[in-house]
């Protein structure tokens, strides 16, 4: 299960791709579009900052954005960079099994293959594919 701080912060890197033309972009701003508490998004910055995600300036109209383009994040490694492990299963939480059962284990390849799966999906979704499926689906159509 991803934990309220992996949900927290995608939303908050989906805001800064969101605003990313207006240069470094407030904390207080961003609380206030996702409805989220400030000092909940104060604990989640550090992580993402520590881990190059996000550039932070500091100051009078300081704040944060995005270091990369939208299209050069995926929503694996942001949900990676905040949960650790997206591992179904504990054995498969390393790069090695170190799991005593793993070579007599019935079911290994059921976790395999969903940690695959679930894998290729969250790492073919860019940022910027979140981006223009919101604007796919806010368009107004008036006559």
């Amino acid at each position: 299960m991803i934990s309220t701080r992996g949900r927290y912060a995608l939303r908050m890197m989906v805001d800064l791709a969101q605003h990313q033309g207006e240069g470094f972009v407030s904390l207080k701003d961003i609380a206030q579009r996702q409805d989220i508490s400030k000092k909940y998004l104060e604990q989640i910055i550090p992580i993402l900052n520590r881990n190059y995600l996000l550039q932070t300036s500091r100051g009078f109209a300081g704040g944060y954005r995005l270091v990369k383009e939208p299209k050069d994040y995926t929503v694996g490694e942001i949900l990676r960079t905040m949960e650790g492990s997206l591992a179904p299963v504990a054995c498969l939480e390393g790069k090695i099994n170190t799991c005593p059962r793993c070579s007599e284990c019935a079911t290994l390849f059921v976790w395999e293959g969903l940690q695959k799966v679930q894998t290729e999906y969250l790492d073919g979704i860019t940022l910027q594919d979140i981006l223009d499926r919101q604007e796919k689906t806010s368009i107004n159509y008036s006559i």
